[in-house]
């Protein structure tokens, strides 16, 4: 990966620093994209030596990203990586959070790959990747996720047609599709249903594992190494690769 450079966005915690930490590990430059940048400047204190940087950008917004997009013209990209998202409950009726997450995970991922395109189409590297992440509830349902899981399961139909689209410019597309992974968001989601339930996290962390063949949460590192496996890889595109303890199995 040595000369490399891929754009993360969501680099500032969980899944998406985990994968930053593993690239800039093999030599990779490593453009940490986020809202946050007091988290994005944490992730980019963990990171090798190397040609990375640090841009504050809202996916939400279209016009953002074609800013941020603009300010990075002619910039050599390798890989853009779509690992931003936000999860929870919504509710339908005043507040309802339908627009927050449809806005963030779907139009978001949209938004930011498509104002990273035209660098990545440019680039004269052998080998180019789009990289989304989605999750298991894009094949699950859960009570009350219907914004996250119509996201999810929307970023599939994203990544099939950008795999058909793009092929012709020799770049590949792919997905990831994690279930509970350590981290602070699905400790977040996990204490949302355990209050819902009138629980404890502990105890819910129990009940949620039953349906976990393998019977623990995903490392973000093991899901890290994946992505740079799928990175390195020039025969797979159009693909959704389930990485999540065997979650789908118990459905």
């Amino acid at each position: 990966m040595k000369n490399k450079r891929f754009i993360i966005s969501g680099a500032g915690s969980g899944i998406g620093r985990a994968i930053a930490i593993k690239l800039a590990s093999h030599g990779a430059g490593i453009i940490l994209a986020g809202r946050n940048e007091n988290k994005l400047e944490e992730t980019l204190s963990l990171l090798p030596s190397g040609n990375h940087l640090v841009i504050s950008t809202d996916i939400r917004l279209k016009s953002n990203c074609e800013e941020v997009s603009a300010i990075l013209s002619g910039t050599h990209l390798d890989g853009i990586i779509a690992n931003a998202g936000v999860g929870g409950e919504n509710h339908y009726g005043e507040e309802d959070r339908w627009d927050e997450i449809i806005d963030t995970n779907l139009s978001g991922t949209y938004h930011f790959v498509n104002a990273f395109l035209p660098q990545l189409i440019e680039s004269n590297a052998p080998s180019k990747h789009v990289l989304l992440t989605s999750s298991v509830l894009a094949k699950l349902g859960v009570k009350h996720y219907t914004a996250y899981c119509a996201s999810k399961a929307g970023l599939l139909g994203l990544m099939r047609s950008w795999a058909m689209e793009l092929a012709e410019k020799k770049i590949l597309v792919n997905a990831i599709s994690p279930g509970w992974v350590n981290t602070n968001m699905a400790k977040e989601g996990m204490m949302g249903i355990a209050n819902g339930l009138n629980i404890s996290l502990e105890e819910f962390h129990k009940i949620a594992m039953q349906s976990v063949p393998l019977g623990r949460m995903a490392e973000p590192e093991e899901i890290a190494e994946l992505v740079h496996y799928l990175l390195n890889q020039n025969a797979m595109t159009g693909q959704v690769i389930d990485i999540n303890c065997g979650s789908v199995m118990s459905s």
